[in-house]
């Protein structure tokens, strides 16, 4: 059953079949608009906070690094008892909605995309910044120059939190509700075909997620070991 398996799966993917083309796109949709949300929002604090030095930043490093682990279970628990009929934005009905799964992974994928950027503009070297002080520049221009040394990591911290983001499940089944055609991503579709016995459609969604992933750990990868190198 398992070889049976994997090549209805190939055919599948090969002949882009309708549900599954449908559980990509949806998942493409909010994973793309959440990661870019969460980018603006993330992006300035990140550079912000990476570049500051003010008391209690070690408190906000910990809140920071806690917020990484949050279970899905549990954002998707916050948002949804904001978002229900009798929550405090229960008027604008957006549970069960792409909405919402956007505002849950916003939530999630923001403190990946910061602390990233945070580490990354802190590991720059410093002496760039005495550099361009020396030749004359700005502090504006100073601080402009560091960044453009570790643009490509910044960069990188926006397809982490892609990955973060396309590959969850507990938001997007909390929050979506698993609606054919509407809310229904590659991983909350995997769990009810797994659970409907529809095997090859499920591992035909299971190889497009470990694709993606998979180039995303790559370009992390390779990007890391080129700059310590």
């Amino acid at each position: 059953m398992f070889l049976k398996s994997i090549i209805e799966a190939f055919s599948l993917l090969v002949g882009f079949d309708k549900e599954v083309v449908s559980l990509i796109s949806t998942s493409f949709y909010v994973a793309t608009i959440s990661t870019a949300i969460a980018s603006l929002i993330a992006f300035p604090v990140g550079i912000w906070f990476g570049l500051a030095d003010f008391r209690g930043r070690k408190t906000f490093d910990i809140i920071l690094n806690t917020m990484l682990f949050f279970p899905t279970v549990v954002i998707g628990n916050f948002v949804y008892m904001l978002l229900t009929r009798r929550g405090p934005f229960g008027q604008f009905e957006l549970i069960f909605t792409r909405p919402a799964i956007i505002i849950g992974q916003i939530i999630l994928v923001a403190p990946l995309i910061l602390t990233m950027v945070a580490n990354s503009v802190r590991a720059a070297d410093r002496r760039i910044l005495m550099t361009a002080f020396t030749l004359g520049a700005g502090k504006v221009k100073s601080h402009l120059t560091l960044l453009g040394e570790v643009k490509g990591l910044i960069l990188l911290a926006m397809f982490a939190g892609f990955g973060r983001a396309i590959s969850e499940v507990g938001v997007a089944m909390m929050l979506g509700g698993n609606i054919k055609g509407k809310t229904r991503t590659i991983t909350t579709g995997m769990a009810l075909l797994t659970s409907q016995g529809e095997f090859a459609k499920a591992t035909a969604l299971g190889i497009v997620l470990l694709v993606i992933v998979f180039f995303i750990n790559s370009l992390v990868y390779t990007a890391t070991h080129h700059r310590k190198e």
